[in-house]
């Protein structure tokens, strides 16, 4: 059970700092807005460093499903362990989007763009061709896991130190291949809070794009395997 609120509360931080930058980017009237990809890209980086950091102790900080199959499959991670540890991590990843809608209510309210609201909470492609998009997410969370596999200790976790140079491999992903479908690299992160977007009663919002929810996780999960693979075959 500690393992599973260690997954929890983490990812739901992870989330909600995660989501509310890009509230704060991008919603109307708020202290960021406008202020761009780079503060988006930084905040996220800080968002895993902060969950990495709470949960490390409590659950080694996987907080991404991709990360939980990549270890199982790389032999660091006993596979009994996985259904909880996404269980955690998909209802860390709702409450931490819930708390970002309850952060910038005032500011959903006053903003109109319906496609801003819902990037708020998941990704969506500059460019839709679901092949590109989806080989977008494959090659970013692929550079993730396979760190993350170099990383991690023989027992399939992180550690608090691990935490910054984590947090520096998605920054690193974030500003050079988040271009195309802004880098979900995590079924979690993306599903949930895509749930809640569905769920929640947004003023003015769009329909929660769901033909591309596909992509953000089948595309890191066939990153995580590709890098296990590669992780076995690279000394």
């Amino acid at each position: 059970m500690s393992s599973f609120f260690g997954e929890l509360i983490g990812t739901a931080i992870l989330v909600l700092l995660g989501d509310g930058v890009v509230a704060n980017v991008i919603l109307k009237q708020t202290k960021g807005n406008s202020s761009g990809w780079v503060v988006i890209t930084f905040g996220w980086a800080m968002a895993v460093f902060v969950g990495v950091l709470v949960s490390s102790a409590a659950s080694g900080a996987h907080l991404n499903p991709a990360v939980t199959l990549g270890l199982a499959a790389a032999g660091k991670f006993p596979w009994n362990g996985v259904p909880p540890y996404l269980a955690g991590q998909m209802l860390g990843a709702c409450l931490g989007a819930s708390l970002v809608w309850l952060q910038y209510q005032s500011h959903f309210a006053i903003t109109e763009d319906g496609d801003a609201k819902l990037a708020v909470f998941c990704t969506s492609p500059q460019i839709r061709s679901p092949f590109w998009n989806f080989l977008s997410e494959v090659l970013g969370t692929f550079v993730l896991i396979f760190a993350v596999l170099r990383i991690s200790s023989p027992q399939g976790g992180l550690g608090s130190l691990d935490a910054l140079p984590v947090a520096l491999v998605v920054l690193a992903v974030g500003l050079s291949l988040g271009g195309t479908t802004g880098y979900a690299i995590n079924p979690a992160r993306d599903f949930g809070p895509r749930l809640m977007h569905t769920l929640l009663p947004i003023p003015n919002k769009r329909d929660g794009d769901w033909a591309y929810a596909w992509i953000p996780v089948l595309g890191p999960m066939a990153g995580s395997l590709l890098a296990v693979l590669t992780h076995r075959l690279v000394p």
